[in-house]
């Protein structure tokens, strides 16, 4: 195919496959059936590429994990990005060898930081999915940010201001501070295993 061409003539800079995944909140651009069956083919690059899998996953775990299930012994890992589901649902994921991604999406409601705080520290990814995903002012997570920057409307930025109701890259930080203290864990010592983590599953041949 071409994408496992464009894989092998690249070998050392791809360090993933996706993002691939379902998503049944989005069916009015694919059927849950459509989904479903190239789901299943995605994920047979995976095994012939022996890289790990950036996965999406919105209201859909039961077929998800049914599918991953039965390719499980072929594939090489990966994490679940921008994870919304129940503490239920990210033990099924981390039981079957896969990280979690925590972005601000997964920090809205009780119930969520109720499930991120499930996730075993060694399971754990932050990222921030910029520029969807940050943290709102109405999200049960929002009253542990520290890091604030100056907002701007766009037409008006400058250099060290954030764009009004867009996340950037620098928001990061803001997903951290608040798994670690809703966990009640040292920052940089999450840090540091988050990175871990990081380097484990997409760049496990380089030195730390």
């Amino acid at each position: 195919s071409i994408l496992k061409a464009f894989i092998d003539e690249n070998k050392g800079q791809v360090v993933a496959l996706g993002e691939l995944g379902l998503d049944y909140d989005r069916t009015q651009f694919c059927s849950i059936e459509t989904q479903k069956k190239y789901f299943s083919m995605q994920l047979e690059l995976a095994t012939e590429t022996n890289l790990p899998l950036f996965l999406h996953s919105r209201n859909c775990a039961s077929d998800f994990i049914d599918i991953i299930s039965k390719k499980r012994d072929d594939l090489h890992g990966g994490v679940v990005h921008s994870f919304t589901g129940t503490a239920e649902e990210a033990k099924l994921y981390t039981d079957l060898g896969f990280f979690i991604g925590i972005n601000g999406c997964s920090l809205k409601t009780k119930e969520n930081l109720e499930a991120m705080a499930s996730i075993p520290t060694e399971k754990l990814m932050i990222e921030t999915d910029a520029p969807w995903c940050g943290i709102k002012n109405t999200h049960a997570g929002s009253k542990f940010v520290k890091t604030k920057w100056d907002v701007k409307k766009k037409e008006k930025w400058v250099e060290g201001s954030t764009v009004k109701d867009r996340c950037e890259p620098c928001h990061i930080v803001q997903v951290l501070e608040v798994i670690a203290e809703y966990r009640q864990e040292d920052p940089d010592e999450l840090c540091q295993q988050i990175y871990d983590n990081t380097q484990q599953l997409f760049f496990p041949h380089c030195e730390r």
